[in-house]
């Protein structure tokens, strides 16, 4: 190492090397892709936070007491209900208003499956066409059942059979099974899958009437 001398020759010691800077390397980005990950996180909790919070809104406001979409069996034509060797044939018609009351959101009937029931089971099924029902909007589907099903009636269902067919009013089920979304604005939710009952129906055989014995009113459950 070179030795350094003054001008008068004097002598100084060895020159003094500069000072030394030590970096650990990794330790600034590690903490910068910590917070990162942080803020995305919280990001995404408060961005579905958001969305659960407009979810139930929608929900509340579509199935509150006040403005709840309601069901209602109207008319019903039965015109053959013959049960023989454990064969059901049957025609059967109903109409079913779909009231929507809500002055901003709309529904739509992305699936409607009809099943009708007797004594428990099932002998009538249709698939309906798809729609959508705007606001403050009434609808009224045509539900159709005709042929023939197997149905086993023993016991007390065949002696309640036969006491309805002296009579001729018949307890039968209105099963749909739905698909829907609901709209409000542009905001569209995911798609729900409630059933709707009704299943305090009386019906007489031939001939077109209200459902005799109950109101037509039908139960929506999730």
């Amino acid at each position: 190492m070179a030795e350094k001398q003054g001008l008068n020759g004097a002598y100084y010691g060895p020159a003094i090397p500069p000072p030394r800077h030590y970096h650990r390397p990794g330790r600034g980005s590690s903490c910068c892709g910590c917070c990162c990950l942080v803020t995305f996180l919280l990001k995404v909790i408060f961005t579905v936070l958001a969305l659960v919070g407009l979810f139930l809104l929608i929900v509340w406001l579509i199935f509150r007491p006040i403005n709840k979409v309601k069901f209602h069996v109207t008319d019903v034509a039965l015109t053959e209900f013959n049960h023989t060797n454990n064969m059901l044939r049957y025609n059967l018609t109903f109409n079913v208003n779909i009231r929507n009351p809500n002055k901003k959101i709309g529904i739509y009937y992305d699936r409607i499956e009809a099943k009708a029931f007797y004594e428990g089971q099932r002998f009538g099924y249709q698939s309906l066409t798809r729609f959508y029902q705007g606001h403050k909007n009434t609808t009224v589907l045509n539900v159709v059942f005709k042929g023939e099903q197997p149905v086993t009636l023993q016991g007390q269902e065949l002696t309640q059979f036969n006491s309805e067919k002296a009579s001729g009013l018949y307890s039968i089920t209105l099963e749909l099974s739905l698909r829907v979304r609901f709209k409000l604005g542009k905001v569209k939710t995911t798609r729900f899958k409630p059933k709707i009952e009704c299943d305090d129906l009386k019906i007489p055989l031939n001939g077109l009437s209200a459902a005799a014995g109950s109101s037509g009113k039908c139960d929506i459950n999730f």
